[in-house]
């Protein structure tokens, strides 16, 4: 087994718990992991992004090579199509649709969904709005864990046993809202909201916004 996932979203998404889930998942499960980490300025809206490798083998690299990635699972929906470049053949997208508009000619926002439709097989998740019915708009990234977790090679019951674990800390209220939230988004991808085929995928279109 071997996954290449693409974490991306900007300051603050909560990016890097998404990755600290799926490590611990990971280990629990018997797998080898490297991570790598590129920290934006979350008071500027920078970019955060992480390349998050597991396998059921010897893992070389830190870094996942351009067209080998099997997941770009991101929090904000531009973030997504900044790193298509690095998707496989066969890959996949879930993207949250919120967008965090921290530049003044941000693109529309069809727009950009219209592009991660005609990139890859992908789910777009209203991850805000779910958040809220599971607690807390806190638990988007959850949400996108949750809707993305079928294509991470880990069993649901890691990941939750994981956000337990790295939630634990803060208590069981909040604990139980991020595994409602991750709940939620599994059942998008479980229940007829499925992975969404690509239009037909052109190399102009996976290069556009």
């Amino acid at each position: 087994m071997k996954k290449n996932i693409l974490l991306a979203g900007v300051g603050g998404q909560g990016i890097l718990s998404i990755a600290a889930v799926m490590d611990l998942a990971a280990i629990e499960s018997g797998l080898q992991i490297k991570q790598a980490e590129v920290h934006g300025m979350s008071q500027r809206g920078g970019a955060v992004q992480s390349h998050l490798r597991i396998s059921d083998a010897t893992i070389y690299s830190d870094l996942i090579p351009e067209r080998e990635a099997h997941l770009i699972l991101s929090v904000e929906p531009m973030e997504a199509l900044r790193y298509l470049p690095w998707l496989a053949e066969d890959g996949v997208i879930v993207s949250s649709i919120d967008p965090v508009r921290n530049i003044p000619d941000y693109p529309d926002m069809e727009k950009i969904a219209e592009a991660i439709r005609k990139a890859a097989p992908h789910i777009l998740v209203n991850a805000e709005a779910l958040a809220l019915q599971a607690g807390s708009s806190r638990m988007a990234n959850m949400i996108v864990l949750g809707a993305a977790s079928p294509w991470t090679g880990l069993e649901p019951g890691a990941l939750e046993k994981a956000v337990r674990t790295l939630f634990g800390p803060k208590g069981c209220e909040i604990v139980d809202m991020n595994i409602a939230a991750f709940r939620t988004g599994r059942g998008l991808s479980e229940k007829g909201s499925g992975l969404k085929a690509a239009a037909t995928a052109k190399t102009t279109e996976r290069q556009r916004v």
